[in-house]
């Protein structure tokens, strides 16, 4: 039966990983201006290199394919840490704040100084993400010590502070984009719905760290989200050492969503749809629930990012926009369909 479902296991991977593959193809080779994938592999490979294949496929569509690659495979897993730990399915890493108080930060940075930040080189394109990134680290600082009781961290008082200060954070953003001038309004609106239009490689860099670094700790701890299922008395009994691999995952967590928040906005619904998918693909172990949350993930930002620069032509919709119009059906779904099970 293992090595049945170790086959099973290994076939979905491989099957993900293939239409990954696929999409970036598609993506790649489709667009304003046409490629045909010999001319593709001309480029990659260096062999005979045009100025304007360089420029469409290595500054322009290769750079968008990675963020959303990046972003959808980080979101996923958070998303299914951020479920594990609350013990709510209709959880969403949003639900921390994380994404309204990176928008925040965002669009205060954009009011303050983005008319003085000037020049293409590493400090003035990396500002950005990186005031993003502090913004979101803040806000999920400041849920979690609302989430404190007796000293523990509650994680119905989580999901409370989280919806209470995101909303109060993202009325703040409302407040202070009304204040901007109109191209910076523009700016800021585009991003805080969520958009990868203005990827490039050292916003590639600036998050893939992140990346790295914590991704190896949630799949370490895969364990340890699996005992989390159980009563918390049942975990305490267990000799669990609860509330220090309670922060050790909600900090990687934050750390993850914060670093794709950073490059591509407010991007919601991920975190939400990729676990429920993932889960009912290969079950409830996070062993194999985490890598199946991270390629389930990359696949809907990617073909939500690719109808976006499509479907809507010459126009084109933020890529959170278009996955909001998939995720809040599904949401609905899986409110009503919790309901029929109680």
């Amino acid at each position: 039966m293992d090595k049945r479902n170790d086959r099973r296991y290994a076939f979905q991977v491989a099957l993900g990983i293939a239409l990954l593959l696929l999409v970036a193809y598609i993506s790649l080779t489709n667009g304003a201006f046409d490629i045909t994938l010999g001319d593709v592999f001309k480029t990659l490979l260096r062999i005979d290199p045009q100025h304007d294949y360089d420029l469409v496929i290595l500054e322009f569509r290769l750079p968008r394919i990675v963020i959303a690659l990046l972003v959808g495979a980080g979101l996923g897993m958070a998303g299914t840490v951020v479920q594990s730990l609350t013990r709510n399915n209709l959880a969403d890493p949003g639900i921390l704040g994380i994404n309204a108080g990176a928008g925040m930060a965002m669009v205060i940075f954009l009011f303050f100084f983005q008319g003085k930040v000037k020049g293409t080189g590493w400090a003035a394109i990396l500002a950005m993400p990186v005031v993003g990134l502090v913004g979101g680290l803040g806000a999920a600082l400041l849920i979690y010590l609302f989430s404190q009781k007796d000293g523990r961290l509650d994680s119905q008082r989580l999901l409370l502070s989280g919806i209470a200060i995101a909303s109060g954070l993202s009325a703040v953003t409302v407040f202070i984009t009304l204040k901007m001038n109109a191209k910076d309004f523009e700016m800021a609106a585009v991003w805080v719905s969520g958009s990868i239009y203005s990827a490039n490689w050292k916003y590639i860099v600036s998050m893939l760290p992140w990346l790295i670094l914590l991704t190896p700790v949630l799949v370490w701890r895969s364990l340890v989200l699996d005992v989390f299922q159980l009563k918390e008395e049942s975990v305490r009994g267990l000799g669990a050492a609860v509330d220090k691999e309670k922060a050790i995952l909600l900090l990687s967590s934050i750390g993850i969503v914060s670093a794709c928040v950073s490059v591509s906005g407010g991007i919601g619904f991920i975190g939400l749809m990729a676990p429920h998918i993932a889960r009912r693909l290969v079950g409830g172990t996070h062993r194999r629930l985490l890598p199946v949350s991270a390629i389930v993930g990359a696949l809907l930002v990617m073909v939500s990012d690719f109808i976006a620069k499509m479907v809507f032509a010459p126009v084109e919709m933020p890529v959170g926009v278009v996955i909001a119009i998939i995720g809040v059906p599904y949401f609905v779904w899986l409110l009503y369909r919790n309901k029929q099970r109680r």
